[in-house]
């Protein structure tokens, strides 16, 4: 701390504070929370597995040898084998390449069109909100796997279907998230102050009221990401998303249950992986929101 005068001879106390960015004070807080670092690891853990499936998997996923057909976890298959003799281990890693790709994409199509919905309403109002948000409300009314299930019986069972499903039953919930949001940050005077200096409203959407609205997004999007997954996983195991012989984790529970008393392996590890890989996404989202909402700080 340093003393300076001005010509009156007052003192003027000056600091050698930093302004400290939000999101650097935000990851700052993250680390500090141990689960959410944990999270991190295993999300970071299954990222790594399904970019190096193929180095990582001493066998490929559709590989058949009936000969070791259900045979039990050993030295030669880690995991074991299943009834068609295919390596148990290699078809759970690449299965982690699958269940995080319609994670990712399903979440990201959801956060977009969502986004861009709830905007419109918030900033808009008047019958443009009442549309929209009346058919998020109708959309929210059906349980999210039930909405999902008639989506995919009406475009037909595929993992790309599955995937559509999914982005669509999770738009009201970035939407009513995004609204909630403008709503707010529109009454701010430099909002106000755009509009008063004549600038367009995509400018003040897209470069000011949106990038203000991003903490949520985030944190409801990594919580999203592990819905996501179960639900692909449950339209796996109802027969409605990945095909035959796709090593989809909710796929290979259903191609399972058959052997749960003879060959138990055989749905306890692609089980073990669904449950690591969305416990991680949460306890992630959860740290997020710790470090991100203003409300959870000391």
């Amino acid at each position: 701390m340093e003393l300076s005068t001005q010509k009156n001879d007052q003192p003027i106390i000056e600091t050698d504070e930093k302004v400290v960015s939000p999101w650097l004070e935000a990851w700052n807080s993250f680390k500090k929370n141990k689960l959410a670092v944990i999270g991190a690891l295993i999300v970071i853990f299954f990222i790594f597995i399904a970019i190096f499936a193929p180095l990582i998997a001493p066998y490929t996923f559709k590989e058949q040898m009936l000969s070791n057909r259900l045979l039990p976890p050993s030295s030669d298959h880690w995991f074991g084998t299943d009834d068609f003799g295919r390596d148990i281990f290699s078809r759970v890693v690449y299965g982690a390449r699958i269940s995080l790709w319609v994670g990712f994409l399903a979440v990201l199509g959801s956060i977009v069109v969502g986004c861009l919905l709830g905007i419109i309403a918030g900033y808009y109002g008047k019958w443009v909100d009442t549309i929209i948000s009346r058919t998020f409300d109708i959309m929210l009314a059906f349980p999210s796997i039930l909405l999902a299930i008639a989506i995919v019986a009406v475009l037909g069972p595929s993992l790309r279907n599955a995937l559509i499903a999914i982005a669509i039953i999770n738009i009201p919930n970035f939407g009513r998230l995004i609204r909630s949001r403008v709503l707010t940050v529109k009454q701010e005077e430099y909002i106000m102050a755009a509009k008063a200096v004549g600038m367009k409203d995509s400018r003040i959407l897209f470069h000011h009221v949106l990038p203000n609205s991003m903490a949520p997004i985030i944190v409801q999007g990594t919580l999203a990401i592990a819905t996501a997954i179960i639900e692909a996983a449950a339209l796996g195991f109802l027969g409605l998303g990945a095909e035959a012989p796709n090593p989809e984790w909710g796929k290979m529970l259903a191609d399972a249950r058959t052997f749960l008393i003879q060959a138990p392996w055989t749905m306890i590890f692609p089980g073990l992986a669904i449950m690591l890989t969305v416990l991680g996404f949460n306890l992630m989202g959860d740290g997020l929101r710790d470090a991100l909402d203003p409300r959870m700080k000391n």
